[in-house]
C-alpha cells in the first residue's frame, strides 16, 4: 500500500476557551474580597488602568481619548482585529458600576479621630495563643535545661484544645531523657494556666482541676470522673444512683460542681480568627417594592490612563502597549458584566422568593438553579459561579445566595414547601419543648403532619436535626 500526501478543507466548530473569557468567568466565582485584591493587583501591573478619585465627575476620567487613539491602532493592524477594535470603540466605560450602584458616592466614611503622635503599629496587638502563653510559664518557672527542653517538646505536642498527642516514651525518645523525668515534668506543667493543659484524656484533665480545687478526697467524685464520665453524657442517673447509695439531690449536687470544670482548657487560646462577612447585595423595603443595591463600597472605581495614550503610537512600544491596552479594556468589561450578572441573579431570587422577605425563613420556597437561569436567560454553571461566597443582606439578616435554592417537600394539598422552612419549623418546634419531656423524632413528624400538612419521614428529621447541630431527645432530655 502506498504512502500518499493529500490535502482536504473541512468545515468544524470548536468552542476556544479565550483567555478573556476564562478572565470573565473566574471573576464571576470570586468572593467579595478576592475581587478587591485582584483589582488591585491588576492595577498594579497594567500601566493603562488607574483607579478613579470618588469625587471625580466620570467625563473627567479621559478615557475616551485614550479608546479613540486605541481604536486607530487597531485599525492600522489591518481587518482581522476587527472584532477587538469594536470592542475597545464600544466600550462605554462611564461608570461600569453606576447603573447597579449602592449609595451614592457622595458619602464618605469618616476615619477615628486617632493622635498622630501614637504609630499604627502601637494600636495593633497579637492574640496570645497557647503555646506563648504555655512557653512563658515554662520561663518563668524553675526547670533546669533538660526539663525546659522536655517542656517545650510537651508544648509542640499539643492539639488546639490543650491535650497532649504524644505518649511520655515518645517524648523521652525525642528528647534523649527517661520516662520517669517526663512524666515529673508533665505533672508539673498541667498544673500551669489553664488547669488541666497537657492532660492525655478528658478524665485526667479534670481529675487534675479537681486536685487543683481540693476536690480530690471525695471519693464518689473522683469514681464518677474516672469511670462514669460516659453514663453522665448519656444520663444514666438512677443507676448512678444505686451504685454509691446516694440520692438524686446529691448527684445532682456533684453534676453542678463537675459542670464548673473545663474539660477542654485550651479551646479559649484557639488559633482560628473570626470571619466577617460584608454583603455583596443589599435588599431594603420601599412602600410595597423592594428595592436591590448592589454593594461596591471599597471596590476601585478602574479608569484608562492617558498619560500612556503616546505608547500606542510608538513603534518600540507598540506591542506591549496593544497588550496592556486590551487586557484593560476586558477586565473592565468582564466588571460590568459580573456586577450585571449579580444584580439580575438577585433580582429573580427576590421575585421568586418574595414571601420570604415579606415573613422570614418559614416561608422559604423550593428553588433551584435552573429557576433562574431560564428566568434571566443565562446557564445554569452562570447562576452557581455568581452565587458561590456571595451574600446578601435582608431584611431577616445576612445569607448566602446559595441559601434561597433549597429542595421541596410535599403538602397535603399538592403543593410544595421547602427543606429550609421545614428545618426553621424543626427547630422551632424543639425551642418550645418541654425539657424534661423533648420531642423525638416521632413526635416532631406527627406535629408537623398535624400543623403544618407536611409530610415527612422520621429519618429525614433526624438529618435535618443533625445538619441543625440539636442532639436526640435522650440527650437533651433534663432529669432535674
Amino acid at each position: 500500500m502506498a504512502l500518499e500526501l493529500r490535502q482536504q478543507l473541512k468545515l468544524t466548530q470548536q468552542l476556544v476557551m479565550t483567555p478573556q473569557l476564562q478572565q470573565a468567568i473566574k471573576l464571576l466565582q470570586l468572593s467579595r474580597l478576592e475581587l478587591v485584591e485582584t483589582i488591585q493587583q491588576e492595577l498594579l501591573e497594567n500601566p493603562f488602568l488607574d483607579e478613579a478619585p470618588d469625587e471625580a465627575p466620570l467625563e473627567d476620567i479621559h478615557s475616551r481619548e485614550v479608546i479613540t487613539d486605541a481604536q486607530t491602532l487597531q485599525n492600522e493592524r489591518g481587518a482581522n482585529t476587527g472584532s477587538e477594535a469594536d470592542l475597545v470603540r464600544n466600550a462605554d466605560w462611564e461608570d461600569y458600576l453606576g447603573d447597579f450602584a449602592s449609595t451614592s458616592r457622595q458619602i464618605q466614611v469618616r476615619e477615628s479621630e486617632i493622635p498622630e503622635s501614637v504609630s499604627f503599629e502601637a494600636r495593633l496587638a497579637l492574640k496570645p495563643s497557647l503555646e506563648g502563653h504555655l512557653e512563658w510559664q515554662l520561663r518563668l518557672s524553675n526547670f533546669t535545661e533538660k526539663e525546659m527542653e522536655i517542656g517545650e517538646a510537651i508544648i509542640g505536642n499539643l492539639d488546639s484544645s490543650g491535650y497532649l498527642q504524644a505518649t511520655a516514651q515518645e517524648i523521652a525518645d525525642f528528647t534523649s531523657a527517661t520516662t520517669a523525668a517526663v512524666e515529673k515534668v508533665l505533672a508539673r506543667m498541667q498544673h500551669f494556666d489553664p488547669l488541666g493543659v497537657a492532660a492525655r484524656s478528658p478524665q485526667e484533665c479534670l481529675l487534675v482541676q479537681l486536685e487543683s480545687f481540693g476536690y480530690d478526697k471525695d471519693p464518689v467524685l473522683s469514681s464518677l470522673v474516672r469511670e462514669h464520665l460516659e453514663d453522665l453524657e448519656m444520663k444514666r442517673y438512677k443507676p448512678l444512683c444505686k451504685k454509691f447509695k446516694i440520692s438524686m439531690d446529691e448527684l445532682k449536687g456533684y453534676l453542678d460542681l463537675l459542670q464548673k470544670l473545663d474539660p477542654m482548657p485550651g479551646a479559649s487560646f484557639g488559633s482560628g480568627e473570626p470571619h466577617y462577612i460584608s454583603p455583596d447585595v443589599f435588599v431594603y423595603k420601599y412602600g410595597d417594592e423592594y428595592l436591590i443595591l448592589l454593594n461596591e463600597e471599597g471596590l476601585p472605581r478602574l479608569q484608562l490612563n492617558s498619560f500612556y495614550a503616546d505608547s500606542l503610537h510608538d513603534n518600540a512600544g507598540k506591542e506591549y502597549a496593544q497588550e496592556k491596552m486590551r487586557s484593560a479594556v476586558w477586565l473592565m468589561k468582564s466588571l460590568y458584566q459580573r456586577q450585571r450578572t449579580l444584580y439580575k441573579v438577585a433580582e429573580s431570587i427576590v421575585k421568586y422568593q418574595q414571601e420570604f422577605f415579606e415573613n422570614g425563613v418559614t416561608k422559604l420556597k423550593p428553588l433551584i438553579l435552573k429557576d433562574i437561569a431560564d428566568d434571566i436567560g443565562m446557564h445554569e454553571s452562570t447562576v452557581s459561579r455568581i452565587t458561590t461566597n456571595k451574600y446578601i443582606a435582608t431584611p431577616h439578616g445576612i445569607f448566602e445566595l446559595k441559601f434561597f435554592f433549597n429542595s421541596a417537600l410535599g403538602l397535603d394539598d399538592g403543593s410544595q414547601v421547602g427543606s429550609e422552612s421545614v428545618k426553621a419549623e424543626i427547630k422551632k418546634l424543639i425551642g418550645g419543648e418541654n425539657a424534661k419531656k423533648p420531642l423525638s423524632d416521632d413526635r416532631i413528624v406527627t406535629l408537623l403532619k398535624d400543623k403544618f400538612q407536611v409530610n415527612i419521614a422520621r429519618r429525614t428529621v433526624a438529618k435535618y436535626r443533625t445538619a441543625l447541630r440539636i442532639d436526640s431527645s435522650s440527650k437533651r432530655r433534663e432529669v432535674f
